[in-house]
């Protein structure tokens, strides 16, 4: 699926990675090849076929590549996490050396200036589906808990253009909209989103998927937040030791349960603005910021697309 073939609504991480992808290459790289983000579609027989996988492997796009003469259809397969192509390599059965590592990637933030107010600022921005029913009623009740905690949540499944997807989570939804330190915003264009992480203090982020990679986490990381999430799927990987993780459990009050003792004690520590977490926040920006920039990645996606010429 090439660019042109993308919802041209559709504004999710995918989405904004293939465009900012093709925008940091060389066109004239670029017209050698034919990258499809994660579903195949169509082969182009004129140039060579990288396939960039998103997801996590399924039997519906995923079985083909069981197959050594259906690889063999690809110059490259790319995932955006070791993670993932753990599970490429236990499941469809990709052999490791098929297979590169090209992590994803964020336009860098500005430079990180310390959270100085007296409110502390929650943010949830992805969709769903990937935790806000936990994240919800555990924001309810630590908020009687703490009178200075806020929290904005963008959601909603018509970033995906697939607004039909929002009706189970209408009533939550309502729930977010009713509370007075709530902000339910839906979904907003991604510059939207990163001035409110810009000035947000925690992440809050109970996962129940097991994402391959977390490019909600790493934004707010880049932004300086702090990240409360479970160590499940590639966050762990994603987020590099700066979390506050938690572990992960299928029963859903169980989940709840941890995440609001660890979510409890964050606000806690963000409440004291101490000179040690300040640097703590510090570093994980710098991190986050060269390891994850555009301008590192893209030059790795340009070494390696002349590698296969």
């Amino acid at each position: 699926m090439e660019t042109n073939e993308l919802s041209a609504r559709a504004r999710g991480g995918t989405e904004l990675m293939l465009q900012a992808l093709h925008a940091r290459l060389d066109p004239e790289l670029l017209q050698q090849f034919q990258i499809i983000p994660s579903r195949v579609r169509s082969l182009d027989s004129e140039r060579k076929r990288i396939l960039w996988l998103h997801n996590k492997p399924c039997r519906e796009e995923s079985s083909f590549l069981e197959q050594a003469e259906r690889r063999a259809e690809f110059a490259g397969i790319v995932c955006v996490s070791h993670y993932q192509a753990a599970l490429y390599q236990m499941i469809p059965g990709v052999p490791y050396s098929d297979m590169i590592v090209l992590q994803n990637a964020i336009e860098p933030f500005d430079a990180y200036v310390p959270r100085r107010s007296e409110r502390i600022r929650l943010i949830y921005h992805t969709t769903p589906d990937r935790g806000l029913e936990i994240l919800v009623p555990v924001f309810e009740f630590l908020a009687t808990r703490h009178p200075d905690i806020e929290l904005d949540v963008y959601s909603s499944f018509s970033i995906y253009d697939w607004t039909e997807r929002d009706k189970p989570y209408q009533a939550l939804f309502e729930r977010c909209r009713a509370h007075p330190r709530i902000r339910y915003h839906g979904a907003q264009p991604n510059a939207v989103v990163r001035d409110t992480l810009s000035r947000s203090d925690i992440f809050a982020y109970p996962n129940i998927e097991p994402e391959t990679s977390c490019i909600a986490a790493i934004e707010a990381m880049s932004a300086g937040c702090l990240t409360v999430c479970a160590a499940y799927g590639g966050l762990p990987e994603t987020c590099a030791n700066f979390a506050r993780l938690y572990p992960f459990s299928e029963n859903m009050q169980d989940h709840a349960q941890r995440f609001a003792t660890v979510l409890d004690d964050a606000i806690l520590t963000v409440r004291q603005r101490r000179v040690e977490d300040e640097y703590l926040r510090t570093q994980q920006v710098e991190y986050f910021t060269r390891f994850y920039s555009w301008d590192r990645r893209a030059r790795e996606w340009d070494a390696y697309l002349r590698s296969l010429l």
